[in-house]
């Protein structure tokens, strides 16, 4: 197993949000699409396993970004059902993100928290979507982009940078997720990251933020769940797990 995992590609890795962390208190509605989709996602493996507070090594300077952890509610820990998270707020002269990265050994939770949906749920409107590619210090990464808006015109705005990192590949949505699920693949991991801010800056400034942090932080989260996740694997081979 820990063999499989080597050969793996490595790319790298981002938040939610931190006016009230909108979208950390948002639960999501199932149809009967998504429970299908689920039942079947419990065909894949279940994630390796982290140490308990893996992601919390993730360093509070990235770049020009000085952070501080923001605790959520544990309500909201219990319906992400994340085994192992990161959430925190990064500034810089007056800027501001929340970076919220979550892990799940059972990867079928992460499916339905997608921001697309998740947003618009608690009162956003989605205004546009785009897929872009971040610089993680080897190749880039896909991760897309998204805009919300909420109370019109002269109300909140929100640019939310989300991708989930599939055994070391970055895919901007949920399609590397289900080909898995179709394909009845296995994988070692799944995470997801997310950025988010909602700062009263312009619209290709605040992506540009988003952007900056995704790109130091993805290499070091990326990096992060790496040696994790293979070093659970290496100490399972050598149980004869």
């Amino acid at each position: 197993m820990a063999k499989r995992f080597a050969a793996m590609r490595m790319t790298g890795g981002r938040s939610f949000l931190s006016t009230g962390a909108v979208a950390a208190s948002v639960l999501l509605l199932f149809g009967i699409g998504h429970r299908l989709a689920t039942a079947r996602l419990t065909t894949i493996t279940a994630s390796v396993p982290l140490p308990r507070g893996t992601l919390d090594a993730l360093p509070m300077r990235l770049g020009d970004w000085n952070g501080h952890d923001v605790p959520l509610d544990e309500r909201v820990i219990r319906a992400t059902d994340t085994d192992d998270h990161v959430h925190r707020e990064y500034v810089r002269n007056g800027e501001s993100v929340t970076l919220y990265v979550a892990y799940g050994v059972r990867m079928r939770d992460l499916f339905p928290h997608r921001p697309e949906v998740c947003y618009p749920s608690a009162g956003w409107t989605l205004e546009r979507a785009r897929d872009v590619t971040v610089p993680d210090g080897h190749e880039t990464l896909s991760a897309r982009v998204l805009r919300f808006r909420k109370g019109g015109l002269d109300g909140q705005s929100l640019a939310v940078l989300n991708y989930y990192l599939v055994d070391g590949q970055a895919c901007p949505d949920v399609s590397l997720l289900r080909s898995r699920v179709w394909r009845r693949s296995q994988a070692s991991y799944a995470a997801q990251v997310q950025i988010a801010s909602s700062i009263g800056v312009s619209e290709d400034h605040r992506e540009e933020m988003l952007r900056d942090v995704a790109e130091a932080a993805a290499p070091v989260i990326a990096t992060l769940i790496h040696r994790a996740v293979a070093g659970a694997l290496s100490t399972a081979d050598s149980r004869g797990e």
